[in-house]
């Protein structure tokens, strides 16, 4: 019984593991692809720049230094109330230019196999 309830977490650990690696892609009924990289480039470079308009300044709740029950030694990030959920500029640089592709009419969906 332990036998199939381990295969049977590990092929359901399978199955949403190659669903999160999927392959995406922008797309909109009338751009070209050079359309498509050129407004791509302009959105990654505005949230680039966006993302890190603000990372400049002093974070008054730093990561704090823990140690795991090895003793191995992680820094833990503020949480909760005092949390910025947009403090991470990566995290920030990916919304703002899923964002930014939206609003030029852009969708992002799963790219389509090749048969």
């Amino acid at each position: 019984m332990k036998f199939r309830t381990a295969f049977a977490a590990a092929a359901l650990g399978a199955v949403l593991g190659a669903a999160g690696c999927t392959p995406m892609q922008w797309v909109k009924p009338d751009a070209t692809p050079e359309e498509l990289q050129q407004d791509a480039i302009a959105c990654q470079q505005a949230a680039w720049h966006e993302a890190r308009m603000r990372t400049w300044y002093y974070r008054p709740f730093p990561g704090v230094p823990f140690r795991d029950a090895s003793g191995r030694r992680f820094f833990s990030g503020p949480v909760g109330p005092y949390a910025d959920p947009f403090g991470d500029p990566f995290m920030e640089e990916a919304r703002l230019t899923r964002f930014c592709m939206q609003s030029k009419g852009y969708e992002l969906v799963p790219l389509e196999p090749n048969e």
